[in-house]
Order: structure tokens, then C-alpha cells, then sequence
């Protein structure tokens, strides 16, 4: 049973998130003009340990939002620009044979650091893409038999084009499905772009962006969002919202067990994000789509008549029953799961 220091220990934790939280964001959005939604998106995903995906038509700030946010935090940050001739040593590193020891020496690749940033991943080939599988599940790389973990905590933010435009390839669905939440930035409103002239026009904001806060206390923040709690009446909805995935008739593949996971410790970094330390249903279906969309394939007949992943999704919240219990403002008395 949780005893109240405990629960003053984990409200402690929680402000100290919100406060931290709050700073990197409006870091972020000193670089991201109008798009507080995405920025709050990518905050909820590295702080639930996942990777982000975002993708949308060139030149609307992919690349820029996922710079900003690796220079908002002091932590080793690498940028892999994807390619077609790019190799997965290029990524994943070398062993190179050392001629005076009679030893191979392992040279880490561009994947060995606490943020990676991949600049449109989609062009590069289903090979090259696929050397970031055992990255981005397991936090570690092997390579000739030996296993390098990578540094903690470890995200990786890729940026996509749209798969209809040239020179892309589509991302297999392995790989698809270990990005925790899929983003798209959208075009700015004019009051945004606008603005943008005058913060850009001269030189770019992410040359004054310095670092708000280290990696030690994102490290910290992560563990702090383990503990949040959420009771068993919400995890039964949000498996319930993926087991319905598996079974629409407008889809050909639904969502895997990985997906629940991720929805779930994504809701609880949206709880912590909020203050609170127990999630609400809301959390759940404020996430969905991000979460679930990307890792859906629509069949023909439903992509010839322009029904999207996305739009299968809302419907789903609208047909699988909320929980009653253990949402709105039913706080759990003795502390997290």
C-alpha cells in the first residue's frame, strides 16, 4: 500500500515535471510558431520513452521541430540524413580490423546517441531503414555477435515525406510500428507565418536556442511518469480500442499488442504533462489517433472510396464504450499501480 509521503514524494516529482515540461516546450515554441498541439505531442513522447514520427510535404518545419527539440535538452545529439546510398553501417557503425592488435575495433555509428534525429527516412531504402528495428526496441545495436547498448534515455524523432511523392520508399510496417505517435505539422496560419518572417528572415532562432534541461532530469522525469496510475477499467478501454483495430472490416491490418503499450504509457505521460498522477480516459482518446494511425492499413475498397486510417480511428471512439470508473476525477486512494 502507498503511504502519503509516498504520494507527496510523487506530487513532488510531478511539479517538478510540469516545471521542466514547461520550459523545454517554450524553448520549442520560440522555433515552432503556431503549433502548440505538436510540440506538446513530441513532449509526451520522449518523456514515455518513445520515438516520434512526423510527416508532412516538404517545408513545413519537420526537421526544424525535431532540431529544436533536441537542442532544448542538454543531451549527445546525432542527425542521420536518409538517403538512398546510405548504408546501415552508416547508422548501426563498423568493426574495423586493427592490424597492429590483431583486434576489431567497433567505430559506433551516427545511431549512438540520446537523440537521434532522422532527416526523411522514407528515402532511403527498406534495408537501410531497417537498421534502426533493433534501436529502437531494445536500446541496443549488434553487430558481428556483440551487443553496444545505447545511451539513456534514447529517442529517435524521423522525419517523413509523403509516400506519393518522388524518390520515396514506404516504411515497412516493423519499423512503422516502433514509433510510438505519428504528427503531422500542417501548414502554419497566416498570423503564425507571418510572424515567422520576422523570427527567420534574418538568421534562424535555433542558433540563440541553448539547452533548458539536462538529460539527467528528463531521465528522472521518465521515471516519475512509470508511476503514474491508471486503473484496470482504462486499460481494459484502451485495449478494447486496439482489439476493435483488428477486427473493423476496413482494415487489413490492425494495431499489435506493441501499440497498446504505447498508448498506454503515452496516456500516462499525457496525465503527467497535466499534473496529475492517475490517467483519465481522455487521455486515452486524445492519443489514439497519433498513436494508432500510422500502424493501420486500410483495405482497397476503403482506400477507394478515401477512407483513412485516421478517419477509422475517430470512429472507433465514438463505438467502444467509456469506462465509468476510475476516469474523471477518480483518483486512486492508495497511490500508482
Amino acid at each position: 500500500m502507498t503511504t502519503f509521503d509516498e504520494r507527496a514524494d510523487a506530487r513532488g516529482d510531478l511539479r517538478e515535471l510540469s516545471g521542466t515540461a514547461g520550459r523545454v516546450r517554450s524553448a520549442v515554441e520560440t522555433v515552432i510558431e503556431g503549433k502548440p498541439d505538436v510540440v506538446r505531442l513530441a513532449l509526451t513522447v520522449l518523456l514515455a520513452e518513445g520515438h516520434l514520427l512526423i510527416e508532412d510535404v516538404p517545408g513545413v518545419g519537420k526537421t526544424m521541430l525535431a532540431r529544436a527539440l533536441g537542442r532544448s535538452v542538454d543531451a549527445s545529439v546525432r542527425r542521420i540524413q536518409f538517403t538512398p546510398d546510405l548504408l546501415p553501417s552508416d547508422i548501426t557503425g563498423v568493426s574495423i580490423y586493427d592490424q597492429v592488435s590483431g583486434t576489431f575495433d567497433f567505430k559506433p555509428g551516427a545511431v549512438f546517441a540520446q537523440i537521434v534525429i532522422g532527416d526523411e527516412i522514407n528515402r532511403a531504402s527498406p534495408k537501410t531503414q531497417s537498421a534502426l528495428l533493433e534501436a529502437m526496441e531494445e536500446g541496443q545495436v549488434t553487430l558481428d555477435g556483440e551487443t553496444f547498448p545505447l545511451p539513456r534515455p534514447f529517442m529517435v524523432v524521423a522525419t517523413q515525406n509523403p509516400v506519393e511523392m518522388e524518390g520515396t520508399y514506404p516504411l515497412p510496417e516493423a519499423q512503422r510500428d516502433r514509433f510510438m505517435a505519428r504528427v503531422s505539422m500542417g501548414y502554419p496560419s497566416a498570423e503564425a507565418e507571418l510572424k515567422m518572417l520576422g523570427s527567420h528572415g534574418a538568421a534562424s532562432p535555433l542558433d540563440a536556442l541553448a539547452p533548458v534541461a539536462h538529460v539527467d532530469e528528463i531521465a528522472k522525469l521518465v521515471e516519475a511518469v512509470r508511476g503514474v496510475h491508471i486503473a484496470e477499467d482504462i486499460e481494459r478501454y484502451a485495449v478494447a480500442l486496439t482489439q476493435a483495430t483488428r477486427a473493423h472490416p476496413e482494415l487489413r491490418l490492425g494495431a499489435s499488442p506493441r501499440a497498446t503499450l504505447h498508448l498506454v504509457r503515452a496516456a500516462r505521460a499525457s496525465a503527467a504533462l497535466a499534473g496529475r498522477d492517475f490517467v483519465l480516459p481522455d487521455d486515452v482518446q486524445a492519443l489514439a489517433v497519433p498513436v494508432l494511425a500510422h500502424r493501420l492499413l486500410p483495405t482497397t475498397q476503403a482506400q477507394l472510396g478515401r477512407r483513412s486510417a485516421e478517419a477509422i480511428v475517430v470512429e472507433l471512439l465514438q463505438q467502444v464504450p467509456i469506462p465509468d470508473s476510475g476516469g474523471r476525477g477518480g483518483r486512486p486512494a492508495s497511490g500508482g499501480r
